[in-house]
């Protein structure tokens, strides 16, 4: 709790105090108690199964019927019994987050199941008789279950972001829309949860859930198969930058910049994921480039520029039969194009470069720009910016360039560590260098 901000603790705080209240001062006339521990177990337990999502910061899990469902069967109070328990849940959390989460959850429920009864609904086992019109209430607490529970946690980052004395730190709403839609999902399940339970007691939620669980088994299956493919592609670009002192971390780098693209452009979740995949595997080419060419100093022979510009092409080769990576390969192939037609290997123009790679082109330059390399120290945040502006056209896709000045503006690029340069006067530049607009053009038939 100490490690936390003033402003979160003081947060965290009144949330667990007002949870406190509410299950202390509560009526819990009405509540059958064998029901009501019933619920409160298989909360646990669908809690104790969530999958983990977005890098470990989310999960989803079937909880949320049950939380719906006890706001039918139980009331306010006993929905807010229901969503404490998520403090039992089986998984690794601080004690501070486990009580931060059931008092969110408490809270959540106790809430919603005010609206239910408001809208019109009932406490108890739904019959016969209440069915369509328990729809209409049933809705109405669905809805504000979803708000509150974002509105909670929100508030907590929103105190996380402004006791550090910075801007707070922007919420991703899409991601978090996404889990709140699965969730919803989930929760229209708690009313089929309730309707059957005066016929089967407990057994009606694995009857209703049972299907789900099966789909969050395949769904565990697809993440795992993503971090493996995140793994493998990460081994890649490992074994490219151990050829370049100078450009380490630089593929991941890459990558990241060209998702925040992407994402400003309003690119779907599988083409931002598939052009990650582009940016950390779009210089893979260059392991089929000699050592000694990549990190010679001074001006490339004919022979030397040859084996340069062939890396987009042999990247391809290597990688073309991997086959989730679909649109990256374009990515991979064309990232040197030039809008102007004078970039390689195809010498494409315009729109027919694919927009996969005027992303990663422009990426690839400001990641360069803002890295130390053997000619010259890394440049600032604004230099980049400017260089990127007077390339754009002739060079970059303005679109790219804006998106990617927006994306950085708003949420911050975080440079790699400044390498110190040899002792003495800098290298001279070297010609491959090419993801650095200040590098001259060196046009196809030109000598040194």
């Amino acid at each position: 709790m100490r490690a936390l901000p003033v402003a979160a603790r003081l947060y965290v705080g009144l949330i667990g105090l007002a949870a406190a209240l509410v299950l202390t001062l509560g009526s819990y006339d009405g509540i059958d108690p064998v029901t009501l521990v019933l619920l409160v177990v298989l909360f646990i337990v669908a809690e104790s199964i969530t999958t983990v999502v977005d890098n470990g910061n989310t999960g989803i899990s079937p909880s949320a019927a049950i939380a719906l469902a006890a706001v039918v069967l139980t009331g306010p109070v006993g929905a807010a019994v229901v969503g404490f328990g998520s403090c039992l849940a089986v998984r690794r959390q601080t004690l501070v987050k486990r009580l931060f989460n059931g008092a969110q959850l408490g809270l959540t429920g106790f809430v919603t199941g005010w609206v239910f009864l408001m809208l019109g609904g009932k406490q108890g086992v739904p019959g016969p008789e209440d069915f369509p019109w328990i729809v209409i209430p049933f809705s109405g607490a669905l809805l504000v279950h979803t708000f509150v529970n974002i509105a909670l946690v929100a508030g907590l980052m929103w105190c996380l972001g402004v006791v550090r004395w910075q801007r707070p730190r922007r919420v991703r709403w899409r991601p978090l829309a996404t889990l709140e839609l699965s969730s919803v999902g989930y929760s229209v399940l708690g009313l089929c949860v309730a309707a059957i339970w005066g016929a089967v007691g407990a057994f009606a939620v694995p009857l209703v859930l049972l299907p789900l669980f099966i789909a969050r088994w395949a769904f565990d299956q697809y993440i795992s198969e993503q971090r493996a493919h995140d793994s493998t592609l990460a081994t890649l670009c490992q074994a490219v930058e151990t050829k370049d002192y100078y450009t380490r971390g630089h593929c991941m780098r890459v990558s990241k910049a060209s998702a925040m693209i992407a994402q400003e452009l309003g690119m779907h979740a599988e083409r931002v994921q598939t052009i990650r995949y582009a940016g950390m595997l779009h210089d893979v080419g260059k392991l089929g480039v000699p050592t000694k060419v990549l990190q010679k100093s001074g001006k490339l022979t004919e022979e030397e520029y040859a084996a340069i510009q062939l890396h987009p092409m042999r990247g391809y080769e290597i990688v073309r039969e991997i086959g989730f990576l679909d649109e990256a390969l374009a990515g991979i192939m064309h990232h040197h194009e030039r809008m102007d037609g004078r970039g390689y290997p195809m010498g494409l123009a315009g729109e027919e470069i694919p927009e996969f790679a005027r992303i990663i082109s422009v990426a690839d330059a400001f990641d360069c720009m803002t890295s130390t390399r053997s000619y010259r120290k890394a440049r600032s945040t604004e230099e980049a910016f400017a260089e990127l502006r007077r390339c754009a056209g002739p060079q970059f896709d303005p679109v790219m360039v804006d998106a990617l000045i927006s994306a950085v503006s708003r949420d911050g690029w975080e440079a790699p560590d400044i390498v110190e340069l040899p002792d003495g006067d800098m290298a001279e530049v070297s010609q491959q260098d090419h993801d650095d607009p200040s590098v001259p053009l060196r046009v196809a038939g030109e000598g040194e």
